[in-house]
């Protein structure tokens, strides 16, 4: 059970930095992961949808896990990206790979081939039992086609002890209270939504998996622990510092806002994978506005 209290606070959702090349650039990786521990998050997220990891295959993948564990050397909880919907071989990689320097599985709910809910529990069932790792569900209906019910979430909670939280992305309030009630002891309930995380962790929700967390480490960190700790009219005043810029990160798509945003603050270079193409020109100059305007009241 205490193990399971590490998923609390911020998690940020790692970008990949390219290359113009394409290769994955490891320097700026180091920077942005110096970046963002010495921002104040509570723990990283690797290989998750931000990361563009459909588009790395598994030697990237390995190379990335292993440098930002490096880099990290056990300063905060690492949290893997690993799901599928072929749940027999999404199994056996889990039991094939090499996880000695992570926490914890981000395992996305299957998607396109949008299985019933008990469908759903059977994947996470074989998820759960296919590793000793914690395990945090991820339901993001927007990107899967397929919403995991509040009543599967629980059931699967309840059922196996190594699924020690989720991370509940589809910004429906109701949901989000039926498990933040009717969740066991100890169980985690992460916000996929930044421009909703305030309300919903005032809610009871114990964090948010962050994307603006890349570029504004600490005064995202600064507002989670505020609206953790109750203290409301300043956890407000950091969020409406950053709701535009959270709303232009995801303007085109993400990560392409974020990246566009780590480039112009000298983090990263503005370089992503096909399918997905740089900002366009227009939300370049948006976000250079917001920067500077952040900037003057920072």
């Amino acid at each position: 059970m205490e193990q399971r209290n590490i998923y609390q606070g911020t998690g940020v959702a790692l970008v990949t930095p390219f290359k113009q090349d394409k290769s994955v650039d490891f320097p700026a990786l180091k920077k942005l992961v110096e970046h963002v521990i010495d921002g104040g998050v509570d723990f990283l997220v690797v290989m998750g949808t931000t990361a563009e990891s459909v588009t790395l295959d598994d030697d990237e993948k390995t190379a990335v896990l292993n440098y930002i564990a490096d880099i990290n050397d056990k300063k905060l909880p690492i949290v893997l990206g690993m799901g599928g919907n072929n749940t027999k071989s999404l199994t056996a990689k889990i039991k094939q790979s090499d996880l000695s320097h992570v926490d914890a599985l981000l395992s996305v709910v299957p998607y396109y081939n949008k299985p019933s809910q008990e469908g759903l529990y059977q994947h996470f069932k074989q998820v759960a039992e296919s590793t000793d790792k914690d395990i945090i569900l991820y339901n993001v209906p927007g990107r899967t086609g397929k919403d995991m019910a509040s009543d599967t979430t629980l059931r699967l909670a309840r059922d196996f002890d190594n699924n020690v939280a989720v991370k509940e992305a589809s910004g429906d309030f109701d949901k989000a209270m039926d498990i933040i009630i009717n969740k066991p002891e100890g169980f985690q309930v992460l916000s996929g939504e930044d421009p909703v995380s305030l309300p919903l962790i005032s809610l009871g929700m114990s964090g948010v998996i962050s994307v603006v967390a890349n570029a504004y480490p600490y005064e995202w960190s600064e507002m989670v622990k505020a609206t953790r700790h109750g203290n409301l009219n300043e956890a407000r005043l950091l969020h409406y510092v950053l709701i535009k810029m959270i709303r232009l990160m995801f303007a085109e798509g993400n990560p392409v806002g974020v990246k566009s945003c780590l480039a112009q603050l000298g983090i990263i270079e503005n370089y992503l994978r096909l399918p997905l193409v740089p900002a366009s020109n227009k939300l370049n100059n948006d976000i250079a506005d917001e920067i500077a305007r952040i900037r003057k009241i920072s």
